[in-house]
């Protein structure tokens, strides 16, 4: 009797397309994403026009980037937009815009270079594999490093939610490699400091008011809401580790390690030297802001005193040509009648007049 036996398909990841002297990179990829090239994926998404049936159900576009020297981690700093239509048997890209808009880009940054590409579409199809095989091709993709495809949701109903993925050409025949491909997900994270961390914060305190407006608030408005968050982070873990170990709670052994290791980068400090330390701090703060003032008073004062003494100058010599045009004036009208007088006499010839005798 024979062994039953079940039939499997083993699938391994094949190597892609390979050119003379270079080899296709196999090493799985670690995607590291600014928050910047996620806004600008929203921003494309939101500007297209929802009300025109002809338009695609989701936007396409070009990530880049840099990549390590052995090309195992990547990181997604910018994006652009890819014109594209999509039938029902059929896409269309358009390759001169993306030409010309990645020699744009590696222009303005020349040590950046094309990644993959995204879409806002959870959805892998056909039309999917042509366009990897098409950012991943040798002329025009990232040949011998394999593109990167990233799906980022922009439903408004649900949380946004994005996925990473690298691909291999999967066929029976040549023919059919094309439009084929293996995806396979791999790891990402999102990578911000502490400026896109506030900004992001004060993004989304926005969601909470009708109006979606959210005003930005001091720095010791900031302060106080990031302590009363920490707080909160803190009762929050304290409460699930005393119920772990209340037995209320399923023990997790990742989370646990994960504690551990953040508590033993935590400094042991006396609540004394903390204290201590913030007042001198606060301190000097408080002194550096002063001298900040005093010296900006100092330059508004002495731009002040300036001004003033450019008036002052402008004035003196603006009266000094008015006294100066008015003796001119003064002496010319004086010497005219002068010569008016002088032309009378010599014009009119009078007799001399004998002396009278005085009267007895």
């Amino acid at each position: 009797m024979a062994a039953v036996t079940e039939r499997f398909m083993h699938l391994s990841r094949p190597l892609g397309p390979q050119q003379a002297g270079l080899q296709s990179s196999i090493a799985p990829l670690g995607v590291s994403i600014q928050p910047q090239a996620i806004l600008s994926i929203l921003d494309h998404a939101t500007r297209r026009d929802v009300r025109d049936a002809s338009q695609p159900s989701r936007v396409i576009g070009a990530l880049v980037g840099t990549r390590s020297e052995d090309g195992t981690e990547v990181e997604v700093r910018s994006c652009f937009g890819i014109p594209h239509t999509e039938e029902e048997d059929q896409v269309e890209v358009d390759v001169e815009y993306q030409k010309n808009m990645l020699a744009l880009t590696l222009k303005a940054n020349p040590r950046e270079a094309l990644l993959g590409w995204y879409t806002t579409s959870l959805e892998l199809n056909s039309f999917s594999a042509l366009i990897q095989n098409f950012f991943g091709s040798p002329d025009t993709g990232t040949f011998p490093h394999p593109a990167i495809h990233l799906t980022v949701s922009t439903d408004p109903s649900t949380a946004i939610e994005t996925r990473c993925y690298i691909s291999a050409p999967v066929a029976v025949n040549s023919e059919r490699a094309a439009e084929s491909c293996l995806f396979m997900q791999v790891p990402h994270k999102m990578l911000y400091g502490d400026a896109e961390r506030s900004a992001l914060g004060a993004i989304s305190a926005a969601k909470d008011n009708e109006n979606r407006n959210a005003p930005l608030v001091s720095d010791i408005e900031a302060l106080g809401a990031s302590i009363e968050q920490t707080i909160g982070l803190l009762d929050r873990v304290s409460e699930w580790v005393n119920g772990v170990l209340d037995e209320d709670e399923e023990p997790n052994a990742a989370l646990a390690q994960f504690l551990m290791s953040t508590l033993s980068l935590a400094p042991k400090v006396d609540p004394e030297q903390i204290e201590h330390d913030f007042n001198n701090h606060i301190q000097d703060v408080l002194m550096v802001g002063y001298l900040a003032n005093t010296i900006r008073t100092q330059i508004d004062l002495a731009q002040r005193l300036a001004t003033a003494n450019i008036q002052i100058g402008e004035k003196e010599g603006d009266n000094k040509n008015e006294g100066d045009k008015d003796g001119q004036r003064g002496g010319g009208k004086r010497g005219g009648r002068g010569g008016r007088g002088g032309g009378r006499g010599g014009g009119q010839q009078r007799e001399p007049r004998e002396p009278r005798e005085p009267a007895e």
